[in-house]
């Protein structure tokens, strides 16, 4: 996936991006799990090199990847404060939700439950009922 920006190119497959014609190309190579850190590299112009000189050049190419260094150390220690506050609360929620899942099934059970005795009650006074008039119908018919 290529792009411009003004005289900018970003080219995201390479991680390669250009600046104007060809005068300071930064070339990003990201870590995606290693745990190595992978320097910058910086290629400058001939030009820039002859202008500066390659002692001054080979210590901004330094200071570049010791800034890198650090903010990348920086990034890491936030991502890792930021995903130890987001597991607390995930915790911290998933422990509100599970106490009040538990209470609303312990509810409803209980519901049910009364209910269960209800129902249970009916059916037994419907079936002494029944009982005692089928005892008292057969008791009748044998007097006679």
């Amino acid at each position: 996936m290529n792009g411009y920006v003004g005289s900018r190119c970003f080219d995201v497959a390479c991680n390669i991006l250009f600046l104007g014609p060809a005068e300071l190309n930064i070339t990003v190579w990201p870590t995606l799990v290693s745990e190595t850190s992978v320097p910058l590299t910086v290629k400058l112009s001939e030009r820039f090199y002859q202008k500066f000189g390659h002692e001054l050049v080979d210590e901004l190419v330094e200071w570049f990847n010791m800034v890198d260094a650090t903010y990348r150390g920086d990034l890491r220690e936030l991502n890792e404060l930021n995903f130890a506050r987001f597991d607390a609360k995930l915790e911290q929620r998933l422990a509100e939700s599970t106490a009040a899942l538990r209470t609303e099934f312990l509810t409803a059970l209980a519901d049910q439950r009364s209910d269960l005795i209800k129902w249970m009650f009916i059916f037994w006074v419907g079936n002494v009922t029944t009982t005692a008039g089928l005892v008292f119908a057969l008791a009748h018919i044998l007097r006679s």
